[in-house]
């Protein structure tokens, strides 16, 4: 086992094991050696900003990446048994939807506009059999419907997508995705595009629902404090790379790596790092598969040296680790 897999806190007892975890087209690396594990139960977030990687690789974990994009390493669940990275379509389909299941971030491109949202519901569990029939299904479905607190579930379950708002279309997504007791549940940016009442009640109903599945979660957002909120651990992404792990108090309140001590100083967190004040990250995200060689951050890193253009080893640190040449707190 690598440093990089003991310092991402990575158990036997894990659900979801991923191993060395890369995303390429024919010329461009997108997604490097991402290693962790995440246990029944547990809520780990993914953060970083747009075009670090996180969507790709949890695209990746379902087997959903665009054609022209391929994906090398490991990832394995548990409730399955088998290696998912290369496996077939049939059988992947089999996963998605059961055993590990996904919330997108808009609704209205994720459900199927000419199908009744009840009826979407039904045939999740009908594809995986977690029902007899479709009469069941149905009456499994307004159930979902109630327990995601849709008014009035059963007329909610004979309505279109359209006609539901934006945060009555996530719950019907929530209630898809946790139909089948899933092992893992992915949520990519779930709450976006919901106003701030809104998103407080969808993170509560995620919350509760894998509380009461024991189903692992990971949750991907560039919002530090719904991190702060909803999550026991956190990843840091950037350049295709995890630069640092951890538990959510470590990292968010004694950063290592300069670019989470940058995400932190330009977020909402930002009283919790020295003095309080709101920054900006010097330069901008290079576009994917362009970010330099040996360390990802050093293009914008207001540390970085000549030692920088060689690719930093993962050090451990505290249960978690970081991938830096420079860390902050150092002698």
């Amino acid at each position: 086992m690598s440093e990089r897999q003991r310092a991402n806190h990575r158990h036997s007892t894990d659900v979801l094991t991923v191993e060395g975890l890369s995303v390429s087209t024919a010329d461009l690396a997108l997604v490097s050696d991402v290693s962790f594990g995440i246990a029944p139960g547990e809520r780990v977030g993914l953060i970083g900003e747009s075009g670090s990687g996180k969507s790709l690789t949890a695209l990746a974990l379902v087997g959903l990446l665009p054609e022209g994009v391929r994906a090398t390493g490991s990832v394995r669940l548990d409730k399955v048994g088998h290696e998912l990275v290369g496996a077939s379509e049939r059988r992947m389909a089999d996963v998605r939807g059961a055993a590990m299941t996904m919330v997108f971030q808009e609704p209205m491109t994720a459900l199927n506009p000419v199908m009744r949202v009840g009826d979407q519901v039904a045939e999740v569990m009908l594809l995986h059999g977690t029902r007899p029939d479709r009469r069941a299904a149905r009456a499994a479905a307004v159930e979902l419907l109630e327990r995601v607190r849709l008014p009035e579930p059963a007329r909610a379950a004979r309505a279109y997508p359209h006609q539901l708002s934006g945060g009555q279309r996530q719950r019907v997504m929530i209630a898809i995705a946790l139909a089948n007791d899933p092992a893992v549940l992915l949520c990519d940016e779930p709450t976006t595009a919901l106003d701030v009442t809104v998103q407080a009640q969808v993170l509560e109903l995620i919350l509760a629902g894998v509380a009461e599945r024991s189903s692992a979660l990971l949750f991907i957002t560039h919002d530090l404090a719904v991190v702060a909120t909803v999550c026991e651990r956190v990843l840091v992404m950037y350049g295709g790379r995890v630069v640092e792990a951890g538990s959510v108090q470590e990292v968010f309140t004694r950063p290592r790596h300069p670019y989470t001590r940058g995400l932190l100083e330009t977020s909402d967190l930002a009283e919790l790092t020295d003095g309080g004040r709101l920054r900006t990250i010097a330069g901008t995200v290079p576009a994917a598969g362009r970010f330099p060689a040996g360390c990802v951050f050093r293009n914008r890193c207001p540390k970085a040296t000549a030692q920088c253009e060689q690719l930093p080893a993962w050090t451990e640190h505290d249960g978690g680790g970081y991938a830096c040449w420079h860390p902050e707190g150092a002698a």
